[in-house]
This record gives C-alpha cells, structure tokens and sequence, in this order.
C-alpha cells in the first residue's frame, strides 16, 4: 500500500479531507500517514511543503521506503486516531514560491543544456538563492562560463517564461514506455517516471524526469535573475534566483541602490563613477595619513632615542596606532638599558620593551591580573591591556618599586 498522491493530479489543491491509516510517535514528534495526501514530501532538490492536519502544525513531511508519505507534527497533544477523517491544509504561498522556483530551475538548466551543452549536475533550492552545478563535460567548445553566457542564459530564460509556454507532466508507467521522449538527462528510473515538459511536446524547451511540483505555464514563474558564477569542482555553479523570491531580492537590491544614489547625488547609470572617485580620494587621503604617521612616528622616536637614560621612561600617545608603537620599541630595544613604557591611551594599553632584562613577558604575568589587566609576551616586548585608565600609572608604578 502507497500514499495516494493527490498533488500528482492536481498541483493546485489547497486543502482535502483524508483518513488517517498510521500514527508513529517518536520522542518529542509525532508522524502521520494518511490514505492520500496534498502534501509533497522532501525530494529531487526541492524542500517538503508544511501546513495543518486538522489543528496540527505539520512541519515536515517524507517518504519511506515503501512509499509512504509521513507528515511529521511536534504537538504531544495529539488525539488523532488511525482511521479518523481530517481536513488537511498545505501552506499555499509555500507551496507556489516552489513551484515558481523549480520550475525556474527546469528552465535554466535546459537553456544552459540547448546553448552551450552544459549537463546540470546538482541543484539546490536554498532559502536565500538557488544553485545549479553546471558540467561542459560534453562540448568541448566551451572552456569555461562566463557572465556574458550567464546574461545571455538569463534573456533567454525569460524570454520562455514570457512566452508563457506551457508546462505538462507526463507520466509513464514504465521505462519502455518514456525511453523514447527526448530527455535533457539520461532516465534512471525503471517505473512510475514523470518527465515534466516546457513548451510543446515536438519541440520542448525543457524536458526531464522530475517528481517535483510546477506550475501549469511558465508565465508563472514570473521572472528568472542570475546573481553570480563561479568555478566549483571541474564545474560551474550558478547562483540564481526565480519567482516572488526574485522580486523580493530585487527589491532589497534596488533599494541599496536607491540609497547608493541618494548618498552621492547621482544617478543610476554614473553612481559607480561617483564611487571610483570618493575611493581614488580616500586612497590619497589614507597615503598622506601613512606618511604623515610615519613622519611623527620617527619625531617621536628620535625624541625617546634622545631621552633614555638608562631609568624607567614612560611616554603616552593619543594618535599612534599599537603597530607604530610597536615599531618605535623594537627600534630602540638593542640600545635600552631599562625598562621602556608606551602608553597607547585609546585603548588602556601598555607596551614593554627592554633589552630582556627586566623580562618583559614575567612583569606583565605577575602584575597585570592585579588591575585586571591581561596580556604577555617575551622577555624583550610584552603588553597588558586594563578595563580603567587609572589602572595604568598604577601598574607602571608598580613595576618601577619592583625595579628599583
């Protein structure tokens, strides 16, 4: 005995009354098999629909070995029992939003597949984009895909879904009886083979075995947008979207764009130029900033150089980086006969250099957890970092008694 699959024979039904024929409870989730159903089950790259049976939540949905469509509800409450009447409903705008998007799919795959030989070699329907994984293994006049391809594959996609061709599920009981209708990909099943056809059934845009659920016209579909290409695996993976999903993405994406255009006074077609050239100004603007640290990097070094005299020095700074002070310590350490404090005052941090006596690292491990400070380091450079300011002249005093 099998689940009678009433979106075979009807994609549109929304809602139908069925009986219940087996009740599975497993921990915390409940599975339910019904004489017939509305429900697609998970399969062929496309994710199950989900809807209520009576009051219950039906959150998945999949089919066993022995053809059995078992819908899963996470309700312990459940008092359905075998052989009782249900009403079942399915989430409808789920169930269309996947229907557009497969569908979609089956039409780009097949123009890849009639323009540039591509065999499609994995498809996944994500919840933020879809991929196809695309092999030219089979023409040997394209090397590659690139996005002009990919735009011409787009246009030629939409162009058939402005067609509004039609979409037919033909269903065959047998191999015998489909192996000779012209299929994108090999058949692989033995029986119950459904090959779903785009356009006419002499000269399909799209042919091939799919037990998905599609709409009855490609105008449904609505649109098909491409986002990217790139190389995966010997092969080529197309990130694509179709359906409302389309719409909505491109609604996100034009609004980024309306304010692109908005926050740089200019229009569509020149708002990439208005970019380069705030870039090209940041880019001078961070070139003279490098030189102009540098420069004072090596005034203030030259001052420290000038200074040491062999005691404990402190010295603090607002403007260079840790990395510019970094720097300048490492440039003094082979001529340091004390211990050398730099101060980093935006972020309470204290860096250590010596000639390796004092160490350096052993300071900060023994005195910085008394503030609260963490950090360490090596004999010759190490750093602690405190919560507070005032945590700092502490510390550093601290370290000045245990020298002298």
């Amino acid at each position: 005995m099998h689940t009678i699959r009433l979106f075979q024979d009807d994609v549109y039904l929304k809602n139908a009354k069925s009986n219940v024929t087996e009740i599975n409870e497993n921990k915390d989730k409940i599975d339910i098999v019904l004489d017939k159903t509305i429900f697609f089950p998970t399969g062929g790259g496309q994710s199950c629909d989900i809807g209520t049976i009576d009051k219950y939540h039906v959150v998945d949905v999949y089919e066993d070995e022995e053809n059995l469509i078992h819908h899963t509800i996470l309700e312990p409450d459940c008092n359905l029992t075998i052989n009782t009447e249900v009403e079942i409903k399915i989430d409808w705008d789920l169930r269309f939003e996947n229907m557009q998007r497969h569908c979609g799919e089956h039409i780009l795959s097949g123009i890849f597949h009639r323009e540039y030989g591509g065999v499609n070699r994995g498809f996944h329907m994500g919840d933020d984009y879809m991929t196809i994984d695309i092999s030219l293994e089979d023409n040997l006049n394209y090397t590659e895909i690139n996005w002009d391809m990919c735009l011409n594959a787009e246009s030629y996609a939409n162009e058939i879904i402005w067609k509004n061709e039609p979409v037919k599920v033909l269903r065959f009981n047998s191999y015998e009886q489909a192996k000779d209708f012209p299929v994108r990909k090999p058949l692989e099943l033995d029986e119950d083979i459904s090959i779903v056809c785009i356009g006419s059934l002499e000269n399909p845009s799209d042919s091939v075995a799919c037990c998905g659920t599609h709409p009855a016209t490609a105008g449904q579909v609505g649109f098909i947008k491409i986002y990217k290409v790139e190389s995966n695996k010997g092969m080529y993976r197309i990130y694509f979207e179709a359906g409302k999903k389309a719409l909505l993405e491109y609604d996100k994406s034009y609004d980024v764009l309306t304010k692109l255009t908005n926050h740089f006074s200019a229009g569509i077609n020149d708002v990439m130029d208005k970019i380069k050239a705030r870039e090209e100004k940041n880019k001078s603007a961070r070139d003279r900033a490098y030189r102009l640290a540098k420069h004072v990097a090596s005034l203030e070094e030259s001052k420290i150089r000038k200074a040491l005299s062999g005691q404990p020095t402190v010295y603090k700074f607002d403007i260079l980086t840790i990395d510019e002070l970094l720097g300048i310590g490492r440039n003094l350490s082979e001529m340091l006969t004390s211990i050398l404090f730099l101060v980093h005052n935006p972020t309470n941090t204290v860096l250590l250099f010596s000639n390796g006596k004092p160490d350096c690292g052993k300071l900060v491990k023994d005195n910085a957890n008394i503030y609260g400070g963490k950090g360490g380091g090596r004999k010759e450079s190490a750093r602690a970092i405190f919560p507070k300011e005032e945590y700092i002249d502490v510390f550093i005093d601290l370290i000045e008694k245990h020298l002298r």
